[in-house]
């Protein structure tokens, strides 16, 4: 019998027999950014907060445990804002996409509702909005509700500016719009009397290459009339003048006509007014109450003292003297975002931070921990050779981690994972041969200058940085830095020597002494456009302070050859692909030809079954291009075939790998989800399974278990890809069919097993360990834990 070509295998597969399969949550349970929460203002216990792209959580106990309840309803996991009806806790507005707009945030799909404390929900529209920065309900009626809408902040975008609705969400008003390139940052209701609100517009822009920060339809407005017209009180008495930016805006709700405004601008600083906005004093002008201003400026008012307030940034800060002075106080993490104060005890508030959410019920002195949120946001990962194997990843905002990919005691605690270095910002690398050695990329959470990179020895507890050029890159334009490194920019081991290290900024680097001295193996592999890297980014107000997330013109993705040492691909983030056949003596471009300029080449994948055989995921949508892009070749680079039939169509992809036992089995992960080629990438079809809603950025294949990194829900396996490869070799008919297992390794129980799961959360104790559970039943009538 003639052998099948890969493209002709089985072009797809019937869901249905996929049902078998089911995706493993295994943690971190560390939490990941949040910029929204809000409390339920009847139940002392009960509160929600949205993570940047890992959903809406709930808890029923001040922050003791959390539940995800927007899992199956929601389209999209970036949360921007959430508000609950003060006239009935039962009804939640969340609007999606993340409004701290910085290089891994996340689109969101409009508004959702829900109407039985979270139980359920629906999209109640403004889908094309894109970014939700608040949402604002009226105090005695919950059809009346204001939503304000960055907007797409990558383009130009009609759906800006602050949309009313007085029927529930099924229909909406765009009450307040400047214009297609500004959108709506705060907006702010006065409880005593709803009809009057406060709103700040933005003008920004986000391109690859740079972020803006203000501009002249930037500007502050008020309403007095429930929304229907509005007044620019921007240039107002005591206000600064010329180009703003960035600005916050809060009303105090125990007194009548005081109102304070954060704003970006030449003199910007903390302004209140006593009489409606009408003038303004300029309380103080601290630089580091609105540092990064683009990223922060939140500003909350006490619910209960009119001289108390707040300021969230890099640091917490507290004002007991109406906004003209302030001091720092503790949160469990820093980067802080979002506050809730009940309107009825201003001691009890929940924070968002970086971390996660976390809870107070006494002003402040105390916070609930942040080590119970499964919402970490990973850009690669890595494992082990270690029985049971070791996941290990950098987490955005916090450290590199790893953690188990099983344990014995029933579920994996927090004491079994363990930080491996201080690097949140991108590649990571384990020694194949001693697991205690780790590489990482360590931007903006560890010293050495630009293209910071640590080697972490878990045996010694030794970090060291071994940097390839520790060069300072704060305040330098692009064009003035020697190398340029992006955020996340490569580092692999090779695979036919452990003490072979690479890593990529716009050349290739190698180290062969473990980082301490480097060698250039190629010239610059990006199209080094100066017209994106002459400036500093930022503008036109306050400038970025380091420009090393916006590097373009940076390698982001680079492999070298397991069939071949010396043969490398390196893929850029302006759209170019370079191969070298000699250890990087000559390059050659091999890019698509109909692949466009400012394409970001997400990874590439060298098959382990054909040496000439190469896979790219590559992505455009900061371009305002949504569209998946997957290329192939077979031929090393000579001619490429995009194959993304079956992916949605705005459905942008981040990874692609080929299963190492099964030639043509294909795996992609995409801006939602998961999904499984079994003919080549001819046919995709959906792997979501169980798998939430999530950014997936990663993928490893290990031991026969498909491993994926997410953005907002920690790491995920799916457990034994054996059914796949015999779905691929035998079609299976309408009868029955059975399939064989891969050798399963049975791992010692614990000596103390869990009784029969009791309503409410169950805790077992195992080897000094106690793990907290609950029993769900599911259809079939199976018990799971």
């Amino acid at each position: 019998m003639q052998e099948l070509k890969r493209s002709d295998r089985n072009p797809t597969i019937n869901s249905s027999l996929l049902t078998s399969l089911e995706w493993r949550l295994i943690g971190p349970f560390r939490g990941g950014r949040v910029v929204a929460v809000a409390g339920d203002p009847a139940n002392d216990l009960v509160f929600y907060h949205g993570a940047s792209a890992g959903g809406v959580w709930k808890t029923t106990s001040a922050g003791m445990y959390w539940q995800n309840v927007s899992d199956g309803f929601f389209n999209t996991s970036a949360v921007g804002a959430i508000a609950v009806a003060n006239s009935d806790p039962n009804i939640i507005y969340v609007g999606t996409g993340e409004s701290c707009v910085r290089t891994d945030s996340s689109h969101g799909d409009g508004v959702y509702k829900s109407t039985d404390a979270g139980k359920t929900w629906e999209n109640v529209g403004l889908k094309e909005t894109r970014h939700i920065s608040r949402i604002r309900i009226h105090p005695q009626n919950s059809q009346v509700v204001f939503v304000a809408a960055l907007g797409n902040p990558y383009g130009p975008n009609s759906e800006r500016g602050v949309y009313r609705s007085i029927d529930g969400g099924k229909s909406w008003k765009l009450v307040l719009h400047k214009s297609d390139k500004a959108g709506a940052i705060d907006l702010t209701m006065d409880p005593n009397n709803p009809r009057i609100l406060f709103a700040a517009i933005f003008e920004t822009l986000s391109t690859p290459w740079n972020t803006s920060s203000g501009g002249p339809d930037s500007g502050l407005y008020k309403t007095t009339d429930g929304g229907e017209t509005w007044v620019d009180i921007s240039n107002n008495a005591g206000l600064p003048t010329g180009v703003k930016g960035r600005m916050a805006v809060a009303v105090s709700p125990p007194k009548p006509g005081r109102v304070w405004a954060q704003i970006e601008a030449e003199d910007g600083g903390i302004f209140r007014s006593d009489d409606g906005g009408i003038s303004w004093k300029k309380l103080t002008g601290r630089k580091d109450l609105w540092m990064r201003a683009h990223y922060y400026t939140h500003f909350f008012a006490d619910t209960q003292d009119p001289d108390t307030c707040y300021i969230l940034s890099v640091q917490a800060y507290r004002s007991t003297d109406g906004g003209s002075s302030f001091s720092t106080f503790a949160t469990p993490h820093g980067d802080n975002h979002d506050l809730w104060i009940d309107p009825r005890n201003s001691q009890r508030m929940i924070e968002g931070n970086d971390g996660g959410a976390t809870i107070t019920l006494n002003g402040g002195e105390t916070w609930s921990t942040i080590y119970n949120q499964p919402t970490a946001s990973f850009f690669h990962l890595d494992t082990d050779n270690e029985f049971p194997y070791k996941v290990y990843g950098t987490q955005m905002d916090n450290s590199a981690i790893c953690v188990p990919s099983q344990h014995n005691s029933g579920a994996i605690p927090w004491k079994e994972c363990f930080q491996v270095g201080s690097a949140e910002s991108g590649h990571i690398a384990v020694r194949p041969d001693n697991p205690d050695i780790v590489y990482a990329g360590a931007i903006g959470s560890a010293p050495g200058g630009g293209g910071t990179l640590l080697r972490y020895d878990r045996h010694a507890d030794q970090t060291r940085i071994i940097t390839v050029w520790p060069e300072d890159e704060h305040g330098t334009p692009g064009k003035d830095l020697k190398y340029r490194f992006q955020f996340h920019f490569p580092t692999i081991l090779s695979p036919h020597d452990p003490n072979t290290l690479y890593v990529a900024a716009n050349v290739v680097f190698r180290s062969q002494d473990e980082g301490t001295s480097w060698e250039t193996i190629s010239p610059d592999l990006t199209r080094n456009d100066l017209s994106h890297i002459t400036e500093q980014p930022g503008g036109p107000i306050t400038t970025a302070s380091s420009p090393m997330s916006n590097n373009t013109g940076s390698v982001v993705s680079f492999v070298e050859s397991p069939h071949e040492p010396g043969v490398f691909w390196a893929g850029s983030d302006d759209g170019l692909i370079h191969l070298s056949m000699d250890k990087g003596t000559s390059w050659s471009n091999v890019t698509p030809t109909d692949m466009k300029e400012g394409t970001i080449i997400r990874n590439i994948e060298l098959s382990p079954h054909n040496p000439a055989t190469a896979y790219v995921a590559a992505a455009r949508y900061k371009l305002l291009d949504r569209k998946p892009f997957l290329y192939k070749t077979h031929d090393f680079g000579a001619t490429w075939t995009l194959i993304t039939n079956g992916i949605p169509e705005d459905d942008f992809t981040r990874v692609i790998r080929e299963d190492p036992k099964r030639e043509g089995l294909l795996y992609v992960g995409t801006e939602t989800g998961a999904y499984v080629s079994f003919n080549d990438g001819s046919s995709w079809q959906s792997l979501h399974l169980n798998l939430p809603v999530v950014p997936v950025y990663d993928m490893v294949i290990k031991n026969n278990d498909l491993i994926a990194a997410t953005h907002g829900r920690s790491f995920w396996i799916l457990d034994d890809l054996t059914l796949l490869h015999e779905l691929m070799d035998s079609p299976v008919g309408s009868g029955a069919y059975v399939f064989k297992p891969r050798p399963t390794y049975r791992i010692a129980a614990s000596l103390r097993s869990p009784g029969p799961g009791l309503p409410g959360i169950n805790y077992h104790r195992s080897s000094g360990d106690v793990v907290a559970y609950h029993s769900i039943q599911k259809p079939n009538g199976e018990s799971i834990r």
